[in-house]
C-alpha cells in the first residue's frame, strides 16, 4: 500500500506555501501524512530543544514519548548521525523505545532548514512489520527539504 505521493506532495505544498514557523509546519505536515499515508499508525516531530534533546512536537496517533535523548532509539540514531533510519522490525533495533507496545516498524528522517541547522525528527510507526519503503524514504526526505527550507 503506497501513499499517493502526488496528492499528498500537492496538499503539502499548497497548505504551508509561505510558511516559516517550524511548529505551524510540523503539524500540519504531522496531520496530511497521517492521513494519506496507509500504514503509517503514529505520525509526528520530535524536535531539538537543547543539545542532544529532542522533545515531542506536533503529532497524530496516540501518546508519544515525551522526551528521548539523542543517544536512545530510533529517532535519537536519527538525530545523532543525521541519517535516514528505515527499521523494518523494531525489536531488532538495539535500544529501541517502545512508546507503543503495537509498533513493529518504524521511519525516522531527520528534518533541517535551508542552512543546515537540524530542527528535529519526523517519526512515522508502524503496527504492520517492514510498512515502509526506499520509496518512501526518499520521497520524504525531498519534500521536508522543500517544506523546512525557510523555517525558522
Amino acid at each position: 500500500m503506497t501513499p499517493d505521493y502526488d496528492a499528498l506532495r500537492q496538499q503539502v505544498l499548497s497548505l504551508t506555501h509561505g510558511e516559516t514557523d517550524t511548529v505551524a509546519l510540523m503539524a500540519t505536515l504531522a496531520c496530511e501524512i497521517h492521513q494519506h499515508h496507509p500504514l503509517s499508525d503514529w505520525t509526528g516531530f520530535y524536535r531539538v530543544v537543547a543539545p542532544e534533546l529532542l522533545k515531542i512536537g506536533p503529532y497524530q496517533g496516540g501518546h508519544g514519548c515525551l522526551v528521548i535523548p539523542f543517544s536512545r532509539g530510533v529517532c535519537g540514531a536519527c538525530a545523532c548521525t543525521g541519517q535516514v533510519q528505515n527499521v523494518p522490525d523494531v525489536d531488532a533495533f538495539p535500544g529501541h523505545i517502545a512508546c507503543a507496545s503495537s509498533t513493529r516498524s518504524e521511519l525516522v528522517l531527520p528534518v533541517r532548514n535551508g542552512r543546515g541547522d537540524l530542527l528535529g525528527v519526523l517519526d512515522l510507526d508502524s503496527d504492520t512489520p517492514a510498512a515502509f519503503t526506499p520509496a518512501d524514504e526518499a520521497f520524504f526526505a525531498d519534500l521536508l527539504a522543500e517544506v523546512f527550507r525557510d523555517a525558522v
